[in-house]
């Protein structure tokens, strides 16, 4: 028998053991019989679950984020707690982070790894390469970060060309106006967009690791550096295709609005990619030094 109202006083399963996040919408998250409970309401093409009622592996889980048309019940909340596992209230597919209790994870050994490595400047600027090979797909040999910002960037501008072109869209260069957004083509809009979303993905990714958003390794001065490090690592596979199908959608339909296909398109392929799961792995092998 488990003790207690809610049960579970001192089973906890190591977060190396669990399965990852598990992704809820549109139903009641509750506390039952000494585990959580799911009453999923009607299903929509985003929703892995049918209709029904469903006993949650509470400890199986690292990370619930629970998305739109959902609500948690305040047991439900102590049960979490009491298990270690985050909830996150997350937008469709998790193209947003709204908000997210800080992760009690078994140990802090990413963290404080993290933490050494930002401190140490040697190990900090092998980091930064080791990201900089991600994005580029080879190792250079360059040890200076503006230079090796300089040839990402150049790039980049291939790359959007080249994505523009099989898209079939009209590019005329990244062009973003902070104080009027909305002055944009379509195109740069998007790009807002999708980034956007990939970098709600990537705060989720970090929140579930628990390591330190504020410690990015080419970033430095954001509040999220870590976050953006990670989203940018998904920059020319989900970010710009998905940026660039909405705008070519966008400019065939013009009645529809830009924000919201870019994020159901950027959400679509989270889900469909597993991108969550692969930034939490990329996390964990970066920090850890192994091959990502």
């Amino acid at each position: 028998m488990l003790k207690g109202r809610l049960g579970l006083d001192s089973a906890k399963v190591p977060h190396a053991d669990r399965a990852g996040c598990l992704y809820l919408a549109r139903g009641a998250l509750t506390a039952r019989d000494g585990t959580l409970a799911f009453l999923q309401g009607p299903q929509t093409e985003a929703d892995a679950l049918s209709e029904g009622d469903y006993a949650i592996p509470l400890q199986g889980v690292s990370i619930i984020l629970l998305g739109p048309g959902s609500t948690v019940s305040h047991d439900a909340l102590r049960l979490l707690a009491h298990a270690r596992t985050a909830l996150a209230a997350v937008g469709e597919d998790g193209v947003r982070l709204y908000t997210a209790p800080p992760m009690i994870p078994d140990r802090s050994g990413l963290a404080r790894l993290q933490a050494r490595i930002w401190a140490d400047d040697d190990l900090r600027l092998m980091t930064a390469r080791r990201m900089y090979a991600m994005r580029l797909g080879e190792v250079l040999p360059h040890a200076d970060l503006d230079v090796l910002g300089g040839i990402e960037g150049a790039r980049m501008k291939e790359t959007y060309a080249l994505q523009a072109q099989r898209i079939g869209i009209s590019w005329r260069g990244r062009r973003y106006d902070r104080a009027n957004p909305m002055a944009s083509d379509l195109p740069n809009q998007a790009l807002n967009h999708a980034a956007s979303a990939v970098e709600a993905a990537a705060a989720i990714a970090v929140c579930a690791t628990a390591t330190i958003p504020q410690l990015g390794f080419i970033h430095e001065d954001p509040g999220q550096s870590f976050v953006l490090d990670v989203a940018d690592l998904y920059r020319d596979s989900v970010t710009v295709p998905c940026a660039f199908k909405a705008a070519r959608q966008v400019s065939e339909r013009p009645s529809e609005n830009i924000e919201r296909v870019t994020r159901r398109m950027t959400g679509t392929a989270l889900r469909r990619d597993g991108i969550i799961p692969d930034m939490i792995e990329r996390i964990k092998a970066l920090i850890e030094g192994r091959g990502a």
